[in-house]
């Protein structure tokens, strides 16, 4: 059941009489929003986004999307794949491959010494594990660039944008359509 409200007179501010009206500009300084109200331009939000390296390359993992980083795991073999699809890992009973940009990209190797960290990207059937240089870093005040820098080949048609923070260059990779495709030239 809807309650009904009654309509109440704005007061008519001094030196005005009933029936004219302020001008537009005039109307709004005068507004003050009912107590408890909080108007979208007095909230500033910092929009985080958390980046992760490989070699030269930086990436931003995709808002909404699931993440956790490994540490040292088993990575198990797929005889016979391409050097760059470093086999699988177990991840609570989802199969999840692995791959290498640096081999995929030609970029120079990692270091032997270094902890071998693999990031996830999403879950379940969607899921895949890349070799990181580092553990994700959050980001924030990033400008957007007004063109992409050169990329290899592979990466054009799934990069939606790049960011620059720092002096250094972050990409939105859209990860979904880039391993969906590599799986399709893998067939």
């Amino acid at each position: 059941m809807m309650e009904e409200t009654g309509s109440r007179a704005a007061p008519v501010p001094d030196g005005m009489g009933v029936g004219e009206g302020l001008a537009a500009g005039a109307a709004l300084e005068r507004f003050e929003p009912p107590a408890g109200i909080v108007l979208a331009a007095a909230v500033e939000e910092k929009r985080i986004r958390y980046g992760f390296r490989v070699s030269t390359l930086g990436f931003l993992i995709k808002t909404g999307c699931t993440s956790e980083v490994l540490l040292e795991p088993d990575i198990w073999d797929l005889p016979g794949s391409s050097p760059w699809l470093l086999g699988l890992v177990n991840l609570r009973s989802n199969l999840v491959p692995v791959f290498d940009f640096r081999q995929l990209f030609g970029l120079p190797p990692r270091d032997i010494a270094a902890a071998q960290l693999v990031l996830i990207l999403d879950q379940g059937d969607k899921a895949a594990g890349l070799l990181v240089d580092d553990f994700p870093k959050p980001l924030f005040d990033m400008s957007a660039l007004p063109g992409l820098p050169q990329l290899p080949e592979e990466l054009h048609a799934h990069v939606r944008g790049g960011y620059m923070k720092d002096d250094s260059v972050w990409l939105e990779l859209d990860h979904e359509s880039f391993f969906e495709n590599l799986a399709r030239s893998e067939q």
